[in-house]
Parts: structure tokens; C-alpha cells; sequence
């Protein structure tokens, strides 16, 4: 029986564990919390769970000697730590968070190791790159090229679950969805590079009709130059990565973005309210006229929709923190997680949506579109769940059984790859399904 290390047991775990264990995997789950390891294993006799904490380094080489294959879901600061071990160990290893350049630094030793580290093989980065794969190659195949790419996605909940001034609710880490709206952005636009620095992210969002759905706000999602050579696309003119949210979003988010109430240095807490908290992170905001003051600081009324959800949010109480030391990011991720999380039997939404321009030869044109509308089961696993940790558990089984082969550090976009993991994702029960449109331009 094959043995598989799955190292991290949070919100998104649970299905690609489920999945592994009922193809007959051994599975460790090792989890800063031994109880939350134990409740997704929920007494499979093929699975085992283990404290481990990420500072021991010791245990991790005892875990990993003990696996054939490893999957991290840690948050990415960790990923290149576990992939070290794993290439001294020679053994393979999957996770669903971007390459960065640690982990790209590490290819040339995982090839020397004979090794596959296969990354971004989640729902975004992951299904995305996969589904847009299938279309441009496709295109290729068939004499085209790709003049114009775009690719947006986002979680978010389902209509029926937007029930929070934010119309946002986390399925995956809080402090991973406010991390993410600091980092600047890079895309092409029609020939040009266009450079968005971290506090101008949310100042540079368009509307985007998704089909099917209606009208949501998308925004830069990192660096999409990268894709350029990636996806093969040299030839595109356009070629832009964006996130998706509900309208309001963006507004609120680049207020707060630039207020500090994001910033990550560890700050003294013991003993404030929400208020203090917040008056001593807002430039000139006193704890008496907080509300006031923030509003001013913004250059907005009192009555704005940016103060509302910061009110909501208890940031004007008198409510005492429940921390003594901490950064203000990690101050409102708890806060956002304690406020914002789904409530039994809400469904979360999983949306992504790709557009196409193909040239033909002769000057035809083409315009396809690829869209995924996906939502949580009803007392049962999330979406995100479902897309970030099932393609990563299939991507596992298939490499364990010799059907994806390699070395190196890899993302899904060769069809040895996104053709079976597309297959078994389509396929299974309440399977993820892309609908295609084409029209001639």
C-alpha cells in the first residue's frame, strides 16, 4: 500500500483526504492540531494523524522518510522547507499554492533527484491553468493562435449566502485573501505592459458580465507576463489574470488596503478595544471620535460604505481584543474569520471564467469563452474545498501509479497532466464542469 504524507489539515483538506483514503492510499495527516487531523481521517483505518508543528524540522524528516509521496497544504511560506526535505529524500511531492522563487530555485536539485514537485495544481493556480491549456492547445492544434487571453476567478458565496456588507465569506485562509491584496500586479493590454504597484490593486477593477451569473468586480491577480511563456501565448497581444468578487469590493479593500489596518508588523495589544486598536493604526484617529476620524482620514462621509463594513466589523467598539500582541493584518484576518464565515448549510460559489480571441489563417476570427460555475454542497464539502484539494489528491494518485511522470518543479499545463486530472474532475459525483462558447468575430 502506497503511503502518502498530507501536511496541513485546514479548510480545504478534508475531500482530497476522503478521495485518497477510498483509493486505497495510506494517508498521515500531520496538523499543528493532532484533533483536526484525526476529525478529517474520522476513523479511516487507512489513515493515521500527527501533531506536527512547522518549526520541527527533525519530525518532518521522520514524516517524510515514512511517505512515497508528499502533499503540502501549509501556508506557501512553508512549502519550500518541506520541498528541501523532499529532495533529499528523493521523494516526490504536490501542493496547490504558486511556484515562487524559492521553490523555483529548487528545480535544477529536484531533476538532480529524479524527483517531480508539482505545484499550482489547485483550483486557482490549478484548474485555471488547466482549462485555459485545453483551449489554446486546442486552438494550436487545429492552425490558430491566440490573440488575446483573459482568465478571471474567484470563491465567493453563493447568492443566496451573501448575507454580510462584505458579499464575502472565507473558504480558505483570511489572512492568505488580505496577503493577496497587497501584492502589485503585471499584464499586457493590447501590446503594452501594464504595472499596477500593491496600494493601486484595487484601484484598477472592471466589471465583468460572467455567463450564466451576472455582473461581478475583477481585479489584477499577480503577475500575468509569466503566462506569456507558460501558456505558449507570444503571440497574444492581451494577456490578463483577474480576481473576481461582488460589487462593493474593491472599494472598500483599497481604502483599507493603504489605511495600515494591513500592515504586519507586530504591534503591542494588551488591554485595547477594537477602537484603540484602530485609532492607533489610522493616521490622526482618536479613540473618542474613531468613526469620525477614519472617515476623515478616507476622505469620505461618516456614512460611507468603507465605514459601514469597518463598523460592522466592530472596529469602532468598545469590544477588548482578544490578543496581546499581534500585527493589525492579523487583527482583522481574526476578525473577518470570527464575522465572515459560512453558516451551516450555506453554499459557497466557485466562479472562473476564461475569453479567448483566435486567429485562423485567412484572417478568421474567433471568440471562445470557458466558464465554471461551481457551488458547495449543502452540509457537506465547500467548493474551494473540492477544486483546491481533489485535483492535487488526483494529481498524487496518478503520479504514484506512473501516469504523470517528470522531474523538476512543475505546473499543470502539459496534456499528459490536464487531460486525465480535466477526465476525473468532470466525471466524478457533482463533477466540475466548464461550458464552452464560441462565436465568430
Amino acid at each position: 500500500m502506497k503511503k502518502v504524507l498530507l501536511l496541513g489539515a485546514g479548510l480545504v483538506s478534508r475531500p482530497g483526504l476522503r478521495y485518497l483514503l477510498e483509493k486505497g492510499f495510506f494517508v498521515t495527516v500531520a496538523d499543528q492540531v493532532e484533533s483536526r487531523a484525526a476529525a478529517g481521517i474520522h476513523k479511516h483505518p487507512n489513515g493515521r494523524a500527527v501533531a506536527w508543528t512547522t518549526d520541527d524540522r527533525q519530525g518532518l524528516t521522520g514524516l517524510v522518510k515514512d511517505a512515497d509521496l508528499v502533499i503540502s497544504l501549509l501556508p506557501a511560506a512553508y512549502h519550500v522547507l518541506t520541498a528541501e526535505e523532499c529532495i533529499t529524500q528523493k521523494k516526490p511531492m504536490v501542493t496547490a499554492s504558486y511556484v515562487s522563487p524559492a521553490m523555483r530555485a529548487l528545480h535544477a536539485g529536484a531533476r538532480e533527484a529524479g524527483i517531480l514537485i508539482l505545484n499550482e495544481i489547485g483550483v486557482d493556480p490549478g484548474i485555471d491553468h488547466m482549462s485555459a491549456m485545453k483551449v489554446i492547445d486546442r486552438v494550436k492544434n487545429e492552425g490558430g493562435k491566440i490573440a488575446s487571453f483573459k482568465s478571471y476567478c474567484g470563491g465567493l458565496p453563493a447568492p443566496e449566502a451573501d448575507t454580510n456588507p462584505w458579499g464575502y465569506k472565507f473558504s480558505w485562509s483570511p489572512r492568505g485573501v488580505l496577503t493577496a491584496g497587497k501584492n502589485p500586479a503585471r499584464y499586457l493590454q493590447d501590446g503594452r505592459e501594464v504595472n499596477i504597484p500593491g496600494p493601486e490593486l484595487f484601484g484598477d477593477m472592471r466589471l465583468l458580465d460572467v455567463p450564466g451569473f451576472g455582473e461581478l468586480e475583477a481585479y489584477p491577480n499577480r503577475d500575468s507576463m509569466g503566462y506569456i511563456g507558460l501558456y505558449g501565448l507570444r503571440d497574444a497581444a492581451t494577456v490578463f489574470r483577474g480576481t473576481l468578487r461582488y460589487k462593493g469590493w474593491c472599494a472598500a479593500m483599497k481604502k483599507i488596503a493603504n489605511s495600515g489596518l494591513l500592515d504586519d508588523r507586530e504591534k503591542d495589544l494588551k488591554g485595547m478595544t477594537y477602537r484603540e486598536f484602530t485609532a492607533s493604526v489610522i493616521p490622526g484617529a482618536k479613540p473618542e471620535t474613531v468613526k469620525n476620524d477614519v472617515a476623515a482620514g478616507f476622505g469620505v462621509p461618516a456614512d460611507f460604505h468603507t465605514i459601514q463594513r469597518l463598523e460592522w466589523l466592530g472596529l469602532f467598539s468598545d469590544e477588548r481584543l482578544s490578543v496581546e500582541k499581534g500585527s493589525p493584518l492579523d487583527v482583522m484576518a481574526a476578525r473577518m474569520a470570527g464575522k465572515m464565515s459560512y453558516a451551516e448549510g450555506e453554499r459557497d460559489m466557485l466562479v472562473m471564467h476564461h475569453q479567448f480571441i483566435a486567429e485562423y489563417p485567412g484572417g478568421r476570427r474567433k471568440k471562445l469563452t470557458s466558464t465554471l460555475l461551481d457551488f458547495g454542497i449543502p452540509g457537506g464539502d465547500t467548493s474551494m474545498a473540492r477544486t483546491v484539494s481533489l485535483p492535487a489528491a488526483m494529481a498524487a494518485r496518478l503520479m504514484l501509479e506512473g501516469k504523470i511522470k517528470g522531474a523538476g518543479v512543475q505546473i499543470p499545463v502539459s496534456p499528459a497532466v490536464y487531460e486525465p486530472l480535466l477526465k476525473e474532475l468532470e466525471e466524478m459525483e457533482n463533477g466540475i464542469h466548464f461550458k464552452e462558447k464560441s462565436d465568430i468575430e
